[in-house]
């Protein structure tokens, strides 16, 4: 039995770094998918880039109207801004670009997401004490009456 010689791996060529915080942000199958391309698309020294909704859909095999959702939902959990861009035609007309997509430190959707989470805990706290007091009130009026 002979072994198959594989080339071996250049660790910086042809990889990017994706955080592996985000496993661990409630993202969706979907939101993951365009942030890893979002990142593979970005500048290294900008964390910027421009692709279309487009050209994400057709690199994860969605439709531009779903990219356009996860992006909202990546902007909502603070992973990433957009801006509005513009290019000019060659008559000179101008028109829309593409968004500018900028990917904000990790670390800022990781506080965003454990203060969204402390949030709801105190939430639901105070639903539960609110509960029990009027369960109380209701077994006191039906005591007395």
């Amino acid at each position: 039995m002979s072994y198959k010689q594989y080339s071996k791996r250049d660790a910086i060529k042809n990889y990017f770094p994706l955080p592996n915080e985000i496993f661990c942000l409630g993202l969706s199958t979907g939101e993951i998918a365009v942030y890893a391309y979002l990142m593979y698309c970005e500048d290294r020294k900008t964390f910027q880039c421009h692709p279309s909704y487009k050209t994400i859909g057709r690199a994860v095999g969605l439709s531009r109207n779903t990219v356009k959702k996860y992006i909202t939902g990546l902007e909502q959990k603070h992973l990433i801004t957009t801006e509005p861009t513009t290019v000019f035609t060659k008559d000179g007309r101008k028109r829309n670009g593409s968004l500018l997509y900028t990917i904000r430190p990790i670390e800022e959707a990781k506080e965003h997401y454990f203060d969204q989470q402390l949030q709801r805990a105190e939430e639901e706290s105070a639903r539960h004490k609110t509960r029990k007091l009027l369960e109380q009130r209701k077994q006191e009026r039906a005591c007395k009456g």
